[in-house]
């Protein structure tokens, strides 16, 4: 099973981050199917990659260490896929994903760490 994961140190107050990264995560193509205050999970659309290739992201929110101003998520991304390869089809989404999360202008990034 490939996974791959990464914690982000976003600055943007705890109560617009959840409606933010649910938008962004739409917007990378990905569709959101359950989230609480402090998880959100979203899947890869089937259609374009093989049933073990489909990618799930799990976000989670620290609520517990949040600021009005500063929150910290991490962010796990895997699949049934063996990463054989270094550059596999979660690793590709992982990348992509990733990106996003740190050009987005919705909030200031503060601390991007990679796992």
């Amino acid at each position: 099973m490939a996974r791959y994961t990464c914690s982000f140190l976003v600055s943007v107050p705890i109560a617009h981050l959840q409606a933010l990264f649910i938008e962004l995560l739409q917007d990378c193509g990905l569709e959101v199917q359950y989230y609480t205050a402090d998880y959100i999970m979203a899947r890869e659309m089937p259609g374009n990659v093989s049933f073990s290739k489909l990618v799930i992201v799990e976000v989670l929110i620290d609520k517990s260490t949040a600021t009005e101003t500063e929150t910290r998520m991490s962010i796990v991304i895997k699949n049934e896929e063996l990463p054989l390869q270094l550059n596999n089809h979660c690793r590709q989404v992982f990348d992509f994903v990733r990106q996003e999360i740190e050009r987005s202008r919705n909030w200031h990034l503060i601390e991007s760490l990679a796992g």
